[in-house]
């Protein structure tokens, strides 16, 4: 099937390259919406629930109150704050301050279409109020949140973890193309249409890259087997993060959720900063 929707698109494109990039870019930004199980729910009814408004969309937002430093949780593609299930208990066990956001067009949040860039806006709508110490990004979560503190340089990040983060929109992008087997016209076509609605072609926007420019403490968690997004992004970011610590996990997969890699993000949220 979804060979068969790349082959309708590819034709599309032999007479109107831009009409087919502009499906394809349509469907690559259409997410399924994440169920929230029932086991799920109950964690997030504890929490305090708000809905943020941002230039028409509704960003929603859950906040679990302690005494510690304040935590932004940031999920995936096709998840929402459901997923923090386990850490989030965790995290209160130890009185920390958690705040979890669905991603535009995921969970609570509203709208259809998603990618990083936007995700990075709704990121620091929720960070502008509720000033968290720490965030936490899981997969595109992560690099959304490397494209907020590249743009906006917040001061009060002291320090991010990533687990399982894109390097680059590059990367995310060809590996979409793959998948769908479109042709070249519709792979320039689409840069094109990027470019067009973004100002940069898609290689600009390299988190790994964007990432020298932060000097907060940063816990990079990859798997060497993860089939979603590929180890060598990690290395990537080890490369020009200048602050990093990178843990490698076996057999965990893409979705890093175990008691094991919990235990690596709390150990390095209580470790103390110490001054350079």
């Amino acid at each position: 099937m979804v060979k068969l929707i790349g082959n309708i698109i590819n034709f599309i494109g032999l007479f109107s390259p831009s009409s087919g990039a502009k499906i394809a870019i349509k469907l690559f930004s259409l997410p399924r919406k994440g169920k929230i199980r029932d086991e799920d729910l109950q964690v997030l009814e504890s929490a305090f629930y708000e809905d943020i408004n941002h230039e028409g969309q509704t960003i929603g937002t859950y906040l679990w109150l302690g005494k510690k430093e304040t935590i932004l949780l940031a999920h995936g593609w096709e998840s929402n704050s459901a997923r923090w299930k386990d850490l989030v208990e965790l995290l209160q066990a130890q009185n920390y301050t958690i705040v979890c956001l669905d991603a535009p067009a995921h969970g609570n949040s509203s709208g259809r279409e998603f990618n990083a860039l936007f995700y990075a806006e709704f990121i620091n709508v929720v960070v502008s109020k509720f000033k968290p110490e720490i965030i936490v990004g899981h997969s595109v979560g992560g690099m959304a949140s490397v494209f907020f503190q590249h743009k906006y340089k917040y001061e009060g990040l002291q320090k991010l973890v990533l687990l399982g983060a894109p390097a680059h929109f590059k990367g995310v992008f060809e590996r979409y193309n793959y998948m769908m087997g479109y042709s070249t016209k519709i792979n320039n076509a689409m840069s094109k249409q990027v470019e067009l609605k973004f100002g940069h072609p898609p290689n600009y926007f390299d988190a790994s890259s964007f990432s020298k420019e932060i000097n907060s403490p940063t816990l990079i968690v990859h798997d060497k087997q993860d089939l979603i997004i590929p180890y060598e992004d990690a290395l990537l970011y080890e490369k020009y993060l200048p602050k990093n610590t990178l843990i490698t996990t076996e057999r965990e997969g893409h979705g890093l959720k175990s008691e094991t890699v919990h235990e690596f993000v709390i150990s390095f949220i209580q470790k103390e900063i110490v001054a350079a």
